[in-house]
């Protein structure tokens, strides 16, 4: 290869021969030299790798990342003259051979992945060849002089000026890791955006990006919708008015890790979102990252939000039913002839100042191999990410995901907030070996708070309830919510008190826009005094402000029973203290919850049993020892990687056991970690609002007609009405034919449309349990 010291030699013929992106139909004039292509995407990988130290190894990867396109047979093929070939293996020899370990492996994975992804080092897996055999394999590319770019003479010790992320506190083998595949992260956003940047300019159609609002302009909205609260009266009020100002008077604190432990109706949503904006602004962090553990929660508190920011395009919304899916390949058409392709890929790179999203998509994404979900890492860095129920994360990935929290805080400039009403003890001051240290509480004097919010006591009814008994202490009751464990359990409870008056039901069975009509009219009829008895999954334990006087919570985790009494009596309305009664099922009923709720709630049962008060800090601090401390390393990294003989227990040990050349197996962790582990999947079911035109019909049609590389706004149209459900229950209700897969040909089964109208009723939703059930079957 030929070097180069100074500014780039331009070569106007060459250069007119060397292409990265051709032009279908159009002359060659217009196509994009290569020459051009690595110096905008180097450019623009190293502002975005600024916000951790990183800028110049991004703009070394850049640099490098396509000049497998100089080669002939490439230029061949973006001519049509020819078979497509491997761009990006050249790039990564050159890399690995230039700069030294650490700096040369890291941009070799992500060179040769940023298309296909981060493969294993060693070993094949996850349909990928390993880095060694792709370097073995490969060859670097000699450049002609018209495609050389002061990027490829980067020298190794400016690379090493990624070294702020690799300094104290460092870590060898993960520390590493995540910053592979952060700088993955910026290779990848910065090749995407400049393709797209190419095909939008020559096509003059702008693209949208971004928003015009900055977190400064936010915090001033903010402000403004707090303000409109003061001078209100009553002792919760008067509390949630002490949390906020207590909480925002931090913001000038180092960023750095910090918790937030505030009972539920204590305010803490909105407290926390207004420290964020508040630290933000004062330590110029670029975006406040809200991470809840239930879909159905992002959409309230998106919604809350928007409201309370005055603007719908500042939070961006982010859970499964917005991932593309198969179409979501992360390889853009070197042809160019699909660039809305290339549009949509662009759409998940965080570009907002506010990003709402789920656990399983922000923990996922983390340790993910894929183009399209590391793609938006970089955009966590100099960010502040509140972590809302924190309790919630998997006891089988807790260290791993302890671990890139402290990672994000200790290299990244990202603050990050454990928020919730029960905080584990997943820290070292708490006696958690392994856990976050130099932790700092915003919350004034928590055991106060939880005293003076005392408004329900908790009393455990001693033998199991059975349905028919659960069903007639719901009706004694006026106004009254049960939460039970499972979509099963609460469809079955409804049916027996369904006929009766005030009978509702809430649980995913619905689709977004069908909850959000049920949560308002409950609230209503709540608010007017009329006979509600609501019939939950957890859905309701996090995010939405019901308020009755008694509730009814099946035995679980005491995090949960502490939720569901948070929908009791919550703002201390009541003239007496409220009602939360904590039941079991009997066990022939067949409604035990699954296996590691199970857990849960056993000990739950027996830290009841020795204290008082189930819902004081000392009690929950007693279960969150017995769940986490109780319970062995490896029990908390559990997920196992790779396969077979070679298959390792836990993350960090896989790690570990790689880290000497670093040949980490990213394929394989990537594979391993899911927060769930049946992943849900979508059905497209006929939901109408009162008084609105009947939408889903219509947009299926659309559907069924529009250019593939136009369907990705009735796809966006078509998210509040999906339900997710198990992959076997999809599968049953195409197989009964009341479902059908629209477009299987070009989409796969991204979109499964519910044909059987009858399954989803108005009181329950989705009914998948007998798909050939029939309405008129069943009256005649």
């Amino acid at each position: 290869m030929t070097t180069l010291t100074g500014k780039w030699i331009a070569n106007d013929v060459m250069s007119a021969m060397i292409y990265a992106h051709s032009v279908s139909g159009r002359d060659e004039k217009l196509w994009e030299p290569l020459a051009a292509h690595l110096t905008n995407v180097a450019d623009r990988a190293g502002r975005l790798a600024a916000a951790f130290g990183g800028q110049e190894l991004a703009r070394a990867m850049g640099g490098l990342h396509d000049i497998g396109k100089a080669r002939d047979a490439f230029q061949s093929y973006i001519r049509g003259q020819g078979p497509s070939v491997d761009h990006s293996t050249a790039g990564a020899v050159i890399g690995e051979r230039k700069y030294p370990l650490p700096f040369g492996r890291m941009m070799a994975y992500g060179i040769a992945g940023h298309h296909a992804g981060l493969a294993n080092g060693d070993i094949a897996g996850g349909g990928l060849s390993s880095l060694k055999d792709r370097l073995a394999a490969g060859a670097a590319t000699p450049l002609p002089e018209s495609c050389l770019t002061p990027y490829l003479d980067i020298a190794p010790p400016e690379v090493a000026l990624a070294a702020p992320v690799l300094s104290e506190g460092f870590t060898h083998e993960f520390s590493a890791a995540f910053l592979t595949r952060m700088l993955f992260s910026c290779l990848v956003d910065a090749d995407r955006l400049e393709t797209e940047r190419f095909y939008a300019d020559l096509h003059e159609e702008p693209v949208e990006r971004g928003c015009p609002l900055t977190v400064a302009d936010l915090r001033d909205r903010l402000n403004a919708h707090l303000a409109q609260f003061d001078g209100r009266t009553g002792a919760v009020d008067s509390l949630r008015a002490e949390v906020l100002a207590a909480v925002r008077a931090r913001a000038d604190d180092e960023p750095g890790l910090f918790s937030l432990t505030v009972p539920t109706g204590g305010g803490k949503t909105l407290s926390s979102l207004a420290f964020a904006l508040d630290h933000a602004v004062r330590h110029g962090l670029r975006r406040v990252i809200y991470v809840i553990p239930f879909t159905s929660v992002v959409e309230q508190t998106a919604a809350v939000f928007r409201d309370a920011l005055g603007s719908d395009d500042a939070v961006l919304e982010h859970h499964s039913g917005f991932d593309f899916g198969p179409a979501d390949s992360g390889a853009p058409d070197e042809e160019g002839r699909d660039g809305a392709r290339k549009l949509r890929l662009a759409a998940e790179n965080w570009d907002r100042p506010v990003v709402v999203t789920t656990a399983v998509q922000f923990f996922e994404s983390l340790f993910s191999n894929r183009p399209s979900a590391c793609r938006k890492l970089h955009a966590i860095a100099g960010s502040v990410v509140i972590l809302d129920e924190a309790q919630t994360l998997p006891l089988k990935l807790l260290r791993p995901c302890l671990e890139a929290l402290r990672e994000l805080a200790r290299g990244y400039r990202s603050s990050v907030v454990l928020c919730t009403a029960t905080q584990p003890a997943v820290t070292t001051e708490a006696g958690f070996r392994g856990g976050l240290d130099k932790v700092r509480e915003l919350a004034p004097d928590p055991p106060t708070l939880y005293r003076r919010l005392k408004r329900v006591t908790v009393s455990t009814i001693a033998e199991p309830l059975s349905e028919e008994a659960l069903a007639d202490r719901l009706l004694s009751e006026p106004q009254a919510l049960c939460i039970v464990n499972s979509r099963r359990h609460a469809r079955d409870l409804h049916r027996r008190i369904a006929v009766t008056e005030g009978a509702r039901h809430l649980s995913t069975c619905l689709c977004a826009k069908h909850r959000r009509a049920e949560l308002t009219a409950i609230r209503q009829d709540i608010k007017d005094g009329k006979t509600v008895r609501l019939v939950s999954t957890s859905l309701v334990e996090a995010g939405v402000d019901f308020s009755f006087p008694a509730v009814y919570r099946a035995m679980a985790g005491l995090d949960s029973i502490a939720q569901a009494a948070g929908r009791c009596n919550r703002n201390g309305e009541l003239p007496e203290l409220g009602r939360v009664f904590v039941f079991d099922s009997p066990e022939n009923e067949g409604h035990r919850p699954p296996a590691e709720l199970a857990l849960f709630a056993r000990t739950a049962a027996s830290v009841l049993r020795a204290h008082d008060d189930p819902l004081a800090l000392d009690t929950l601090r007693a279960y969150f020892q017995q769940v986490y401390w109780l319970r062995g390393g490896e029990d908390l990294d559990s997920a196992m990687v790779g396969e077979g003989t070679a298959a390792i227990r836990g993350i960090l040990n896989a790690l570990r056991l790689h880290r000497r050349r670093h040949d980490f197996p990213f394929a394989d962790i990537a594979k391993a970690f899911r927060i769930i582990e049946s992943p849900l999947v979508p059905v497209i079911v006929p939901y109408r609002p009162a008084g609105e035109p009947d939408a889903v019909p219509r947009l299926l049609d659309a559907l069924r007609h529009a250019p593939a590389d136009k369907t990705g706004g009735i796809a966006r149209a078509l998210q509040p009405y999906l339900v997710q459900v198990p992959r076997s229950a999809r599968a049953g209700l195409l197989k009964a034919g009341a479902a059908e897969c629209i477009r299987s040909g070009e989409f796969g089964d991204q979109f499964v449309a519910l044909v059987n109208d009858d399954l989803y009723r108005p009181d329950v939703g989705l009914d998948w349990e007998d798909p050939t059930f029939r309405r008129f079957d069943f009256f005649s």
